[in-house]
C-alpha cells in the first residue's frame, strides 16, 4: 500500500523538482539583470550581468527540460527595463552628489565618460548604452539627473529592453537550436561586441578629455 502510494507520488515530486529548477533559473536571470543596473551590481560585475548571461540564457533555454524561451526572453526585457526606470526615478531624486558619494575615482571617470555620451546622443544613448558595459549602470542615473523628459526615457528604455534583453536572449536560443538561424546569432553577437568596443573606447576618450581639463 505504502510502496504503491511512493510510487504514485514519484512523478509529482519529479514533476515539483523540475518546476522549482525551471522558476529558479527564470529568477536568477531576471534577478541579476534587474541587479546589474537598478541595483548597481553591474557596475562590479557588469559582464555577468550583461551580453553574456543573455546570450548564455538563450543557448541554456534550449537545453533545460520545461524553459520556455519566450516567457525567458519576455521577462528578461521586463526585468531590463524595470532596472532603468529604478536609475532614472534614484538619479532623479537622489541627485549626483548621492552618486559621487558611492563612487571610487574609477568610477568617477566612467560616469564622466557617460556624461558625455549622454549629452551628445540624447535618446539614443539609453538605447546604444545597453550594450556597453557601465553604459548601462549609469547612463539611467545621468538621464535622471540630468533630468531627461519622463515619456522620451520610456520610449528609450523600452526601445533598448526588447532589443537587448529579448533580441539577445533569443538569438543565444537560435544559435544553439535552429541551424538556419546560428549564423545570423553569432553575427549578432559580433555586432554586440563591435558596439561595445566602439562605446568603450569613446567613452576612454571622453575620460582622457577629462582628465586633461
Amino acid at each position: 500500500m505504502i510502496m504503491a502510494a511512493s510510487q504514485d507520488l514519484l512523478p509529482w515530486f519529479n514533476d515539483t523538482i523540475t518546476t522549482a529548477g525551471v522558476v529558479a533559473f527564470y529568477l536568477v536571470v531576471w534577478g541579476l539583470v534587474f541587479a546589474g543596473t537598478g541595483l548597481f551590481v553591474g557596475a562590479f560585475i557588469p559582464f555577468i550581468t550583461g551580453d553574456t548571461l543573455l546570450f548564455a540564457s538563450g543557448l541554456l533555454a534550449a537545453t533545460i527540460v520545461g524553459v520556455d524561451v519566450f516567457v525567458l526572453a519576455m521577462g528578461t526585457g521586463i526585468a531590463a527595463f524595470m532596472g532603468d526606470q529604478l536609475g532614472f526615478v534614484m538619479g532623479q531624486n537622489l541627485g549626483r552628489p548621492y552618486l559621487d558619494a558611492r563612487t571610487s575615482k574609477r568610477m568617477a571617470k566612467i560616469v564622466a565618460g557617460v556624461e558625455v555620451m549622454y549629452s551628445r546622443y540624447g535618446w539614443w544613448s539609453v538605447v546604444v548604452a545597453r550594450f556597453v558595459p557601465y553604459g548601462r549602470v549609469f547612463i539611467p542615473w545621468v538621464a535622471g539627473i540630468g533630468r531627461m523628459d519622463y515619456q522620451r526615457f520610456l520610449t528609450s528604455n523600452a526601445t533598448g529592453a526588447i532589443l537587448w534583453g529579448i533580441g539577445l536572449t533569443l538569438a543565444g536560443y537560435g544559435a544553439h537550436f535552429i541551424p538556419g538561424v546560428k549564423s545570423a546569432a553569432y553575427a549578432i553577437a559580433a555586432v554586440v561586441i563591435l558596439l561595445s568596443l566602439i562605446a568603450g573606447y569613446r567613452a576612454w576618450r571622453a575620460n582622457k578629455a577629462v582628465e586633461e581639463i
